[in-house]
């Protein structure tokens, strides 16, 4: 026996609801943004990092001071409303110094940042994907150069090429490229045998196009993480060279060199040293909670 429509009445709902779609879809980065943005510290991290960027580009023009003009009339006075940071023992105003080394602090964590970023992910992706004898060369020189001493490799360097913005730069990317490598190694020996990448090799993609097209766009959720997390350990060992005085030269200013320069006068004025001590762990900890966010935003198992 055959039922007909009219016999049936749908209750609750309407026909032409029934294939709506309950939730709009989403592209992958935007659904990383939305997860980024409920991560309330991060978001914080990330305003400050505005803040502290906006600062160090127009900061240094907020005052009528030079930041290596000498005025021995004026130094070592505290803060005050003409000196909002007071000043150094060369009377050099401290506000613009604090900004004017922040510039060159920042400079320094984004240039080692990317320099790893391109070395390492060249290194890490060609040892992943080719594998066997290749692979095994290339991760085995990463070993040697990762076993040399940091700090021994900073000071030979300082002493052949003399101190400077990029010798420090150098120094740090010697070896700093090491554990991005690591990481995108194990990205592509995860992707390399995925359908697509084996569908691409069959259609007859050169290495380069399967590097550019597939492995190095699906590997970049570790890739940024670990990018945002170099920038703070540069930034830091930037005002630790600086600190041990192998920094940068006279009249460059740099948080870490500002810091080596107020800790011998803590006592007596301890401005000096607060202030560029305040903004490098500012800063530090702006770039660990937005590189922490973007870990759980970019982590598939964070996803509900």
């Amino acid at each position: 026996m055959q039922s007909t429509n009219d016999k049936f009445k749908v209750v609750g709902t309407q026909l032409s609801d029934a294939e709506k779609i309950s939730k709009p879809s989403l592209s992958f980065w935007k659904d990383v943004f939305i997860r980024f943005r409920k991560n309330k510290l991060a978001m914080f991290g990330l305003v400050l990092l505005a803040i502290l960027i906006f600062m160090a580009i127009f900061g240094p023009y907020m005052t009528e001071y030079d930041y290596k003009t000498n005025d021995l009339t004026n130094k070592n006075q505290p803060p005050s409303a003409e000196h909002w940071f007071g000043t150094d023992d060369l009377g050099r105003d401290m506000f613009t110094r604090t900004w004017e080394g922040a510039r060159i602090s920042i400079f320094i964590g984004v240039a080692a940042a990317l320099i790893d970023l391109f070395i390492g992910v060249a290194w890490g992706g060609i040892a992943g994907y080719k594998g066997g004898r290749t692979d095994e060369t290339m991760m085995r020189a990463a070993d040697i150069l990762s076993g040399i001493p940091y700090l021994l490799l900073v000071i030979l360097l300082m002493v052949v090429l003399g101190q400077g913005l990029g010798t420090m730069i150098l120094a740090m990317t010697i070896t700093g490229w090491i554990n991005m490598s690591r990481i995108v190694r194990g990205q592509v020996l995860m992707l390399k045998s995925q359908e697509y990448v084996l569908a691409s090799k069959t259609l007859g993609a050169n290495t380069t196009r399967i590097m550019g097209k597939h492995l190095i766009p699906n590997s970049m959720g570790p890739i940024l993480v670990t990018m945002t997390l170099t920038v703070p350990s540069a930034i830091f060992t930037e005002a630790y060279l600086g600190f041990l005085g192998l920094g940068l030269t006279p009249p460059l200013a740099s948080w870490g060199t500002m810091a080596n320069d107020g800790l011998p006068a803590l006592r007596y004025y301890p401005w000096r040293l607060f202030f560029p001590a305040i903004f490098i762990c500012l800063t530090i900890f702006a770039f660990n909670v937005v590189g922490d966010g973007l870990r759980d935003a970019l982590d598939p198992r964070s996803r509900k």
